[in-house]
Parts: structure tokens; C-alpha cells; sequence
């Protein structure tokens, strides 16, 4: 078989990427080491960047998005039971987020990729990249007892953190940076009416705590646990009577509470990896970058590396613009280091971690005040939650 794009990985970003492609009518092949429902089983969040609702936009996908998915002005930050909102519209000049879950553009994105017949193979084994430094790469895969070779241009490794793509890359040839956090986020989703119409941030003395919606009769909320924290230790009744511990007492005395239809902890890990190519083999979204997820960074950041290969690509196939090539990780990580910073900085803002010094505490207490006390402090918030621009790949 051949391709020109072999994709590995069905989640987000290597089905966008496969979509854009299409779209310029780049032929490409996706591999995925489970099955689609289970891809579609995987609860993530789901707020969306002005730039990712754009590129579902321009892949064509985002018609249920535009119908279903709820467009948020703003959000709220509490400090000590103040409820402070960051007004992103009107900080930013116009620029909203989109709350759609990750399931629900996932399900979009495989159906347009049936719809134009295109190919994917999965619950395939054993998927192995060859030949990235040379100018005919390919990957191998086993599925239902035989062996593949699907040749190709380029491979983009989609399959995440503990995926095979950056595994194929010799140690010597990239360096990671990594800071795992202690806990994690136990979240809980309920068929319950959202406490608030906008997000919350809260932080507290007890820790952290999100409350979050997927539409106005779905909820997720989140509070921060300990690192030896179990799920199973976690009734549905002793999760709500703890977020509402943490919660403003109008926020607490309004919340909806219900039994759990998905309950989950979720580690917190701040990682790069650089470069985020090898050759012909790119690294695109959490094979090359994981944030914490408390600035809703993870997926948008993902999305951003797409949008770079797929304009690179688009160049080379199209115009012959070769030398593109080498700009992707260059132009991929001047963004992902953004993210990461912000991720980093909300989550240090917004939690209390025990390996955080007392003295570091105070300066985490002082500064979110400083930054909160102003119209100037807020606008450098909401630019970053909104997504700054995507990087020209002629730049």
C-alpha cells in the first residue's frame, strides 16, 4: 500500500490533520492501535480556541459544532470565595471560546472520514516507522494476524504520550523537559443542569476545584486530590459534599447534584520534547507536549501543530516548498512553550500542591491577586485563554 501522509493515531488531532489534507487533496491513511468506539469512549474536555473552531471550520466538520457547542464570553476566577470574572470578549477585543466536547467533535471528525471514504485502519498492532531520514519512509503494522508496509512521504505521529511515534525516535536525538505534579484532578460527570453558565476556577484552601459543562443538562466538575488518591475510594456523595466545601456558598447552595455517568483522575504533567521532528516523522499533539489541564491548553496546543504541518504540507505538495520541512518543529514549539507557561502559571495560581514551599504559596497568593486587581492583569489572562494567533509558516 501506499499513501503520501501516514497518520498514526485516530484521536483529534490526527483526524483533523487527515481531514485538512483531504480537503487539498492530500491522500493520507490513519492507523489506530484500539477500536473507533473506543476512541470515542474517552472523555476529555472540551473547550475550544477561536483558531481550532476556525480550522473545524475550514475542514469542513464544524456544522454540529456551530448548532451544539455553546460560545462563552467569559469565565470566572474565585479567590477566597470572591467570584471574579475574566470577560474575554470584551478583554480581547471580540475573541470567544466554544465549549463542545471532545467526544462529540471526535465523532464529527470520523464521520466526514467515512463519508469521503477515506481510509483507516483500526485495532491494528504492532505499528513501526521506518526510514524517517531517508526520502521513503514507511510504517508497518500487523492487523488480523498478517503483516503491512504502508509506504508514504511523511508519517505524523498523532498516538499521544505513550504512543510509538517519539519511542521511534533515537534518544540521543531529542531532549525532554517534564514536571510531574502531585495529584491529580478527580472529575465526575453528571446529567445535571450546569451550577453556573460560565466556567469557575476556583482556588481554596482545600484545593482546587473547576465546575464545568458539556451543555446546559450535561455538567463536569473537577477538585484537586492527593497523589495516592483512588477513585473507588471516592463516593458520588462524598465528591459532591467536598466540591461544594470548596465552592462560594451561592454557588454551593445552587449546585445540582446527581448520581456519576463517568468518574475519573486525571495526573497533572507538564512535558515537551524538542524538536518535535525526526527526519520525515513529525510529533504532533500529546506524542511531543502534555500541559496540565488548567488552562485548557492540551487539545488546542495539539491543534495548533496541526494546523502548522498541514499549511507545510500543503506548500510542499502544491508548490514543491520542500525546505518548509525543517521550520515545523522551529514554528510548533514557539507556541507549545507558550502554552506550557500558562498551563504551568494557572495551575501553580490555582492549586495547592504540597511539594509548593510556604514562601512560594505567598507569592502564588500575590501575584493572581495582582494580576485579578486589574483591567491590564485580566486582558493578559483572557488573551491566553482565547489562543493567540497561529504562527505563519513563512515567518
Amino acid at each position: 500500500m501506499k499513501t503520501q501522509v501516514a497518520i498514526i493515531g485516530a484521536g483529534p488531532a490526527g483526524l483533523l490533520l487527515g481531514q485538512l489534507l483531504h480537503k487539498q487533496g492530500i491522500d493520507n491513511v490513519i492507523l489506530e492501535r484500539v477500536s473507533s468506539d473506543y476512541v470515542l469512549s474517552r472523555i476529555r474536555a472540551g473547550v475550544l480556541e477561536q483558531g481550532f473552531a476556525d480550522l473545524m471550520r475550514e475542514a469542513g466538520v464544524s456544522k454540529r459544532m456551530d448548532q451544539e457547542g455553546e460560545v462563552h464570553d467569559g469565565f470566572e476566577m474565585v479567590l477566597n470565595d470572591r467570584r471574579i470574572r475574566i470577560d474575554l470578549k470584551g478583554l480581547t477585543g471580540g475573541d470567544t471560546v466554544i465549549v463542545y466536547g471532545q467526544t462529540e467533535l471526535t465523532r464529527d471528525l470520523m464521520a466526514a472520514r467515512v463519508a469521503t471514504q477515506q481510509t483507516s485502519h483500526y485495532e491494528v498492532d504492532n505499528v513501526r516507522p521506518h526510514n524517517m531520514l531517508e526520502e521513503n519512509p514507511y510504517v508497518t503494522y500487523e492487523k488480523d494476524g498478517r503483516e503491512y508496509k504502508l509506504e508514504c512521504d511523511y508519517i505524523a505521529g498523532c498516538d499521544g504520550f505513550h504512543g510509538v511515534s517519539r519511542k521511534s525516535i533515537p534518544e540521543d536525538c531529542i531532549k525532554s523537559y517534564e514536571r510531574v505534579y502531585p495529584g491529580g484532578w478527580l472529575g465526575v460527570l453528571s446529567d445535571t443542569p450546569p451550577v453556573n453558565p460560565e466556567l469557575v476556577y476556583v482556588r481554596h484552601e482545600r484545593g482546587f476545584a473547576l465546575c464545568s459543562l458539556r451543555s446546559q443538562v450535561r455538567s463536569r466538575y473537577y477538585i484537586q486530590v492527593g497523589q495516592d488518591e483512588k477513585v473507588e475510594d471516592w463516593s458520588d456523595e462524598r465528591f459532591w459534599q467536598e466540591l461544594k466545601r470548596r465552592l462560594p456558598k451561592d454557588l454551593a447552595d445552587r449546585l445540582v447534584t446527581g448520581p456519576s455517568i463517568e468518574k475519573s483522575i486525571a495526573p497533572m504533567r507538564s512535558f515537551v520534547v524538542e524538536p518535535m521532528q525526526y527526519g520525515r516523522l513529525f510529533l504532533l499533539g500529546d506524542a511531543a507536549h502534555i500541559v496540565p489541564p488548567t488552562g485548557a491548553k492540551g487539545l488546542n496546543t495539539a491543534a495548533s501543530d496541526v494546523f502548522t504541518l498541514y499549511n507545510i504540507l500543503t506548500k510542499v505538495f502544491g508548490e514543491g516548498r520542500t525546505e518548509l520541512i525543517e521550520k515545523y518543529s522551529e514554528i510548533c514549539l514557539r507556541r507549545v512553550w507558550n502554552g506550557e507557561r500558562f498551563s504551568w502559571w494557572m495551575s501553580n495560581m490555582m492549586h495547592k500542591f504540597e511539594d509548593t514551599s510556604e514562601f512560594n504559596e505567598k507569592m502564588y497568593a500575590s501575584e493572581i491577586e495582582y494580576y485579578l486587581s486589574s483591567d491590564v492583569g485580566k486582558r493578559v489572562i483572557a488573551e491566553q485563554y482565547v489562543g493567540l494567533p497561529y504562527d505563519d509558516i513563512e515567518s
